[in-house]
C-alpha cells in the first residue's frame, strides 16, 4: 500500500529562504530535486511509492513552486552553487547529516555541485537525463539549436511579463515543454492548469527564468571551450535516461565516465525528458533498487 502524501508541505526557514518541502514516510533521507519547468508536485507518482521505504523530502527550489526569498533577487540570476548551498541549509535545517539524491533537469546541476562541495553528506545520486560538462559544444551545435532557443529567451527581460500577459498564453508555453519534451505526449495533461497555476504565483516565471540567466555564463564555456574539466563524483551514481528526450539527448551519455567514478547508465526505452513522470512505475523501482544499495 503506497502511503499518503500531504502535498500542501510545511515551510523550511533558512538565512535566505522559506522552503516549501514536502515530506513523507521514513528510513535513510531521499532529496528529490526537479527541473524546468516543473516544481516539486513533478514527483507526485514517485513520493508516495518511495515513501514506503525512505524518508523523501521534495522541496520547490529557489525561485520555483512555493518557496520564497528573503532576500532581493539577483541580476545575474541564480546558479548551481547557490542552490546546492540552499540544499545544504535545507538539510542543516532538517538535522539531516547524510542523505541521497534523486535529481532531474536543473536539479541535476545542483545535485552534481552538492557531491562535489559536500561530499560528506551524499551518499549516492539518481539522475533522470543529466546536463553536465561533458555536454560540451553540443550546447551551441547548430543542429541542437532549434531545441535549445528557450535557454536564451529566457534570459530576456521581458520574457516573464511575456509569458505570464495571460493565462492563456502562459497556458500555450507550457503545453508546448511539457508535450514536446515528452515521448509519452499525454502525461502532464490531466495537470496542465495546475502547472499554469504554479507559473503564475508572482514571482514564480521570473524564478524559473533566473535560473537560465545564471547558467548562462557555464553553458556559454561549454559552447566555446568543450567538455569542462571537473573532479570525477565519486558516489555511487545511477542514470535512467530518456530514450526520446529531444533536448537532453541519450547519446549526450558518452562521456559519463570522464565525471563519475561509479555509475550506471540505464535507458528508458519509453521515455523522453520527463522520465520519473512518463514511465513512473520504471522510475520507482530503479530509484528504489538504487536506494536500497546505500542503506548498509
Amino acid at each position: 500500500m503506497t502511503v499518503t502524501v500531504d502535498w500542501k508541505g510545511t515551510f523550511v526557514e533558512t538565512a535566505e529562504l522559506s522552503i516549501h518541502v514536502v515530506r513523507a514516510g521514513q528510513g535513510m533521507p531521499v532529496v528529490l530535486l526537479h527541473g524546468w519547468p516543473e516544481f516539486g508536485r513533478t514527483w507526485m507518482h514517485n513520493v508516495p511509492v518511495l515513501a514506503e521505504r525512505f524518508d523523501v523530502i521534495v522541496p520547490d527550489l529557489r525561485g520555483f513552486g512555493e518557496t520564497r526569498s528573503k532576500v532581493a533577487r539577483s541580476p545575474s540570476g541564480v546558479p548551481p552553487q547557490l542552490l546546492a548551498k540552499d540544499l545544504r541549509d535545507l538539510a542543516d535545517a532538517l538535522g539531516l547529516t547524510s542523505f541521497a539524491i534523486a535529481a532531474h533537469d536543473v536539479g541535476a546541476f545542483v545535485a552534481q555541485q552538492a557531491a562535489l562541495a559536500y561530499p560528506d553528506r551524499v551518499k549516492g545520486l539518481f539522475f533522470f537525463n543529466c546536463a553536465y560538462p561533458g555536454i560540451g559544444t553540443r550546447w551551441g551545435a547548430a543542429e541542437n539549436f532549434p531545441e535549445l532557443w528557450y535557454q536564451q529567451f529566457h534570459q530576456k527581460d521581458f520574457a516573464a511579463d511575456l509569458i505570464g500577459s495571460s493565462r492563456e498564453a502562459c497556458r500555450i508555453y507550457f503545453r508546448h515543454f511539457l508535450t514536446h519534451w515528452a515521448h509519452q505526449k499525454d502525461a502532464f495533461t490531466p495537470y496542465l492548469e495546475e502547472w499554469v497555476d504554479n507559473f503564475l504565483r508572482p514571482g514564480n516565471l521570473q524564478g524559473g527564468f533566473d535560473w537560465y540567466i545564471g547558467i548562462n555564463r557555464l553553458r556559454t564555456r561549454m559552447m566555446k571551450e568543450g567538455a569542462l574539466p571537473q573532479a570525477r563524483i565519486t558516489q555511487p551514481t545511477r542514470f535512467l535516461w530518456g530514450r526520446h528526450d529531444p533536448v537532453l539527448q541519450y547519446a549526450w551519455s558518452d562521456r559519463l565516465v570522464d565525471y563519475f567514478e561509479r555509475f550506471e547508465l540505464h535507458c528508458a526505452e519509453d521515455a523522453g525528458h520527463f522520465v520519473h513522470f512518463e514511465v513512473p512505475e520504471l522510475a520507482n523501482a530503479h530509484m528504489a533498487d538504487f536506494f536500497s544499495t546505500l542503506t548498509g
